[in-house]
């Protein structure tokens, strides 16, 4: 898979993925326009997005509606490192969800490749090519 960074304009930055482009921006705070999110926010929202397929996934393989599921990302950071320390998903059901299924949701939210990602981190570096 390969990614092409773009430089937008200002603070704003895209990425041209599988035919796809997403922008993200930086806060007023830090010179950008806060039009788009930001890209550490935009990560968040994989982690949160990706943990919301494998819970439609498994709805509907089983048949059941998510038009009342609710999920939402809560994310702690250490206020000196400014790091996440600790991301909880948690996950809204209806009191007509099955019983029996609502142990499983949380099993197959942690299934989702991006925490795995996160658990078994790939080695990054950067390298120069001179064209």
């Amino acid at each position: 898979m390969k990614i092409e960074v773009t430089f937008e304009g200002n603070k704003k930055i895209g990425a041209l993925i599988n035919g796809h482009h997403i922008i993200t921006d930086q806060s007023i705070a830090e010179g950008g326009e806060n039009s788009a999110p930001t890209p550490f926010e935009l990560f968040l929202a994989s982690l949160a997005t990706c943990a919301g397929i494998y819970i439609k996934g498994f709805c509907d393989s089983r048949n059941l509606p998510t038009d009342n599921i609710k999920l939402f990302q809560h994310v702690e950071f250490d206020k000196t490192t400014q790091m996440a320390t600790h991301i909880n998903l948690e996950i809204q059901v209806p009191p007509s969800f099955p019983e029996n299924y609502r142990d499983t949701l949380v099993l197959v939210a942690s299934k989702c490749k991006v925490k795995k990602h996160l658990q078994n981190p790939p080695e990054i570096k950067a390298t120069i090519n001179v064209i």
